[in-house]
Formats: C-alpha cells, sequence, structure tokens
C-alpha cells in the first residue's frame, strides 16, 4: 500500500493537478482572509473558510477524476489488480495519496489564526476545529470523486459527473425547499430511491431476479406503510435528504461555533462508504 501511496501522490505532483489545487485554494483562502480578517477585523477564521468550500467543486474533481479512470483508459489497473497487495488496500493508497493533497493546504491555514491573535483577538480552538472538518469535508468529497472515477474510463465523464453532483450537494439547501411535503409526494420521492437502488444492485450484480424483487419488495413495503400510517411520509423526503447537505456540519462551526459529533460521525461513515463502494466497483470489472 506503501509504494501505490507514494506513486499516487508522486503523479499528483508531476502532473500538476496537485500544486495547481494548493496553490489556488491558498490563494482563494488567502484573499478572503485579507478581507475578512485583516480588513475588516473579523476574529474568526472559520468564517473565511467557509468562502473557500467553492473551491472544493471544482479542485477535488481535478484530482480525483483521474484516479481509476486513466488506468482503465490505459489497461494499467490490469497491473494492479494482478499486484501482490489486496484490492482494499489498492483504493486506500490512492484515497491517502489525495487525502494528502488536501491536508497540505490545511496544515499552511493553521498559521492564519495565529495571525490573527498577533493582532487581537482570536478563537483558536474554533479555528483548528474548523479546519480539521474542512479537511474532513475536502476527503468526503475526494471519496465520493474516486467512487465516481471507478465507474468510467473516461477522465471527462469523472470530471463532469463529480462536479454535477458537488454543484448540487452545494445547492442542496435550495433544492429541498422546493420539493413538496405532502405525503403523496413523499411516498412517489421513496419509490423513486428504491428504483435507483434495485437500478444499482442491477449494475453491480447483473442479476434482474436480485434487483427485481429489491424494487416489488420495497415498493410493497412503501405502499403498506402510506395505506397504514400515511402521515409519516409528510415531509419526509426534505427530512431524509436533508443530511445530505453535507456542508451545513461545517457551516454549523462558522455560523453558530458549534461542533456537530454526530456530523464528524456522517463524514467519516460517507467516507468508509464510498470507499467501500469502490472497492466492489473494481472487484466487479476483475470478474468480468
Amino acid at each position: 500500500m506503501l509504494a501505490i501511496y507514494k506513486r499516487e501522490l508522486r503523479s499528483c505532483f508531476q502532473s500538476m493537478t496537485g500544486p495547481v489545487f494548493v496553490a489556488f485554494l491558498i490563494a482563494f483562502t488567502g484573499i478572503y482572509f485579507m478581507a475578512y480578517n485583516m480588513m475588516s477585523g473579523y476574529p474568526y477564521f472559520s468564517y473565511t473558510l467557509s468562502g473557500s468550500l467553492i473551491v472544493f467543486i471544482v479542485g477535488i474533481p481535478l484530482i480525483t477524476m483521474r484516479s481509476f479512470s486513466e488506468e482503465h483508459r490505459n489497461k494499467t489497473d490490469q497491473l494492479l489488480l494482478t499486484a501482490p497487495v489486496s484490492l482494499p488496500k489498492v483504493v486506500l493508497g490512492k484515497y491517502l495519496a489525495m487525502a494528502t493533497v488536501i491536508a497540505i493546504p490545511n496544515v499552511i491555514f493553521c498559521i492564519f489564526p495565529l495571525i490573527i491573535r498577533s493582532q487581537g483577538t482570536a478563537y483558536l480552538t474554533v479555528d483548528y476545529i474548523s479546519i480539521g472538518v474542512f479537511f474532513l469535508l475536502g476527503c468526503v468529497y475526494a471519496a465520493i470523486g474516486m467512487f465516481l472515477s471507478a465507474l468510467t474510463e473516461s477522465q471527462i465523464i469523472a470530471f463532469i459527473s463529480t462536479f454535477g453532483i458537488f454543484l448540487v450537494m452545494y445547492l442542496w439547501d435550495g433544492i429541498l425547499s422546493m420539493l413538496p411535503g405532502s405525503a403523496v409526494s413523499g411516498l412517489v420521492g421513496v419509490l423513486i430511491l428504491i428504483t435507483a437502488a434495485a437500478f444499482y444492485v442491477w449494475h453491480m450484480t447483473e442479476n434482474a431476479v436480485l434487483s427485481g424483487g429489491v424494487e416489488i419488495v420495497g415498493a410493497a413495503v412503501s405502499i403498506a406503510v402510506y395505506v397504514l400510517r400515511s402521515e409519516i411520509y409528510e415531509n419526509l423526503l426534505s427530512n431524509l435528504l436533508g443530511r445530505l447537505a453535507l456542508a451545513n456540519v461545517f457551516t454549523g462551526i462558522t455560523s453558530n461555533n458549534i461542533v456537530d459529533v454526530t456530523g464528524i460521525a456522517l463524514y467519516l461513515s460517507v467516507i468508509a462508504v464510498f470507499v467501500f463502494l469502490t472497492v466492489q466497483s473494481i472487484q466487479k470489472r476483475r470478474w468480468s
């Protein structure tokens, strides 16, 4: 795993995607830092970081788009699949390399609260926690982007799909506010989610019976619950999908100085899920 980690990290900086990401994130954050903290005298660096979230939407897809799609296109993934190291270690080696690239600017950000303190009042605990959560959010995005890269051999498709999903997640609160709150719409939304789950099962297993069973059983249970207690479906979509606004865990610190421990657990869970899905996606390719 260490060899794969070093290879991937070296590749990130040889292709200039790593240096460009690090430089742009630091420069973008530095502009906000000068505007908010230095010139306006705002004491929280965490507020400055919130303005840099938009960099993740473009920057992280640049890092992740080539992680597995390029290997697939160049057929070098066969070397990885036959290497004397387990597939989870291969995926983790690549993922940790991307996490290291994301960590570099965050280590540099640790200097900024000290600059604020040298000029006056600073809230170091909140600022350093926000830097840590900011880094975790970047790792969540990297796990999602890596999974999407494993689904295609085109770097362009990997970039566009990752960028599109990140953009939707960035606008998620506004999208949820437009969803209807009636019980019928909640039922329709649940049926759509069940159909998506059944399609994913079919994509991974190519077993029509299994995916059809997931669809039929899920739909039957959902309709039965609606008939018995339809009030459960009222505002269900907003409540259920609201947790997908992953950036809210970070903005909760910047806006209210509140650390959501369950949100950090959510971040770690999402990372684990998408690393696992990446392994399963590549494993399917091995046996297909």
